[in-house]
């Protein structure tokens, strides 16, 4: 899944600058976050600061499966 938090970040009208700052934090460190790998642990800190949950931070999958990013299988979505 890829992640949203640049979309995110842009409806609630801030800045890469302005969450740091909210997240009091270095903007090149939060960048980097964003950019790369980031920890479940960043991830809730983001989200905490945006005000969202950590799974709004995720496109959510089109239809009713999901792909492994790894393997390729394709798994179904149940409710």
């Amino acid at each position: 899944m890829e992640l949203r938090i640049k979309d995110v970040i842009k409806e609630k009208g801030l800045t890469i600058q302005s969450l740091a700052d909210k997240m009091k934090i270095n903007r090149v460190n939060l960048s980097s976050s964003i950019n790369g790998n980031p920890t479940i642990e960043t991830l809730s800190r983001i989200a905490d600061a945006l005000e969202v949950q950590v799974s709004d931070l995720f496109e959510k999958p089109a239809g009713d499966t999901i792909t492994c990013p790894k393997c390729g299988t394709k798994f179904r979505m149940e409710e």
